[in-house]
């Protein structure tokens, strides 16, 4: 190696490649807002600045905000946030890339997830996410060309008891199939009144970023809707009561007892206890070695 070529700088790309479609600065991004814009932006972000101490502290709302005028981060947003909060770009565009809740595409009118963690795609979420990618024609993260459904996979969203489970913009619909699948995006496209199982009523995804943002909730019914617990779960939990079941008793703390002790004395003293055994108020399986030992001879 010579020394010339020692001195060359070596540019180290991080991030997406130009090519890549989640680009902040892509083509039909919006760059800058207009006057009129710009001035019912800061009446907002005025709003959610007076609730932190610390202005920075209103980043994520405010990313939500002008997610929620484009549908998606743009060069306008960033530069927005950043003036808004005395940062620099790079700073703003550093957390927002950082969520996955902030989109670096077009997003749909109805952002439509189909959970496949572990319980859901047992249950059919994998099946519901292959049936709705042939039927709209688009994968992961894409939108449809009339701009109405962006597909998504989606984490684990603590409905296990209701898998599998879709979710339209952050709205519950519950026990999904590959056709309840197909009807519900179709009723989306065409326009048509949809009802989520449990929860608010729908709306569109620029509506929910402005509820994540933090301005009130002015969907008819949003504040008395609730959902509640599924039946799966309830049977187990009745099933406990109805045998008196228990979690067993914590046992003291080791610092507790010996408060002389310091912390590597408190793990010396616990490294070799042995894990503490279930409950016995835990009734013993029936026909099983815990009721029916063997006997000698079989």
């Amino acid at each position: 190696m010579t020394a010339q070529s020692q001195s060359e700088p070596v540019l180290i790309q991080l991030g997406a490649r130009p090519e890549e479609a989640v680009q902040l600065a892509r083509p039909g991004a919006r760059a800058s807002y207009s006057p009129e814009q710009r001035t019912r932006l800061r009446a907002d972000a005025d709003i959610i600045l007076a609730r932190y101490p610390q202005s920075r502290s209103a980043l994520l709302p405010l990313l939500h905000l002008v997610q929620s005028e484009d549908g998606a981060l743009t060069p306008a947003g960033i530069e927005f946030c950043a003036e808004v909060l005395d940062l620099t770009g790079a700073e703003v565009t550093a957390v927002a890339t950082f969520y996955s809740m902030y989109r670096r595409e077009p997003t749909g009118t109805y952002r439509v997830g189909v959970c496949t963690n572990t319980l859901c795609a047992v249950m059919g979420g994998d099946a519901i996410m292959e049936a709705l990618t042939d039927h709209l024609g688009i994968g992961h993260g894409e939108t449809t060309e009339d701009g109405t459904i962006t597909l998504e996979h989606i984490e684990c969203n603590a409905a296990c008891d209701y898998a599998p489970v879709m979710m339209v913009n952050w709205e519950f619909f519950d026990n999904s199939s590959p056709s309840t699948a197909r009807d519900l995006v179709d009723a989306l496209r065409s326009g048509a009144q949809v009802t989520p199982t449990r929860g608010a009523p729908l709306c569109t995804f620029r509506q929910t970023e402005r509820i994540l943002a933090g301005f009130a909730d002015e969907r008819p019914g949003a504040l008395e809707s609730s959902g509640g617990a599924g039946e799966a779960s309830l049977v187990g939990l009745r099933y406990a009561r109805e045998h008196a079941m228990s979690a067993p008793e914590t046992e003291p703390n080791v610092q507790d007892e010996h408060p002389d002790l310091g912390a590597e004395a408190v793990s010396e003293t616990v490294r070799e206890k042995p894990a503490p055994a279930p409950s016995a108020t835990v009734p013993p399986r029936a026909n099983t070695t815990e009721t029916d030992p063997p006997t000698k001879g079989d």
